[in-house]
């Protein structure tokens, strides 16, 4: 299994790491100010918030708000 973009509106993780690089997005409401992804199921927000972390944009596992919980969640 290869997951590699936003579902609903099929937008690489690669070309939101070269946005979130251009604009200096470091959170998903940052990024979305800046491009139109994860804003019907959310089932990318994870994997945007493990992107901005490490620069992954290529993922072979399941990640969940659990794996990469929002700044601030508990």
């Amino acid at each position: 299994m290869e997951i590699d973009r936003c579902l609903c509106f099929g937008v690489p993780f690669a070309h939101l790491a070269d946005v979130a690089s251009e604009t200096g997005a470091a959170t998903v409401a940052g990024l979305q100010e800046h491009a139109r992804f994860g804003q019907k199921c959310g089932l990318c927000h994870p994997y945007v918030r493990r992107m901005l972390r490490t620069g992954q944009t290529v993922f072979h596992e399941v990640v969940t708000d659990e794996d990469e919980p929002e700044a601030g969640a508990s």
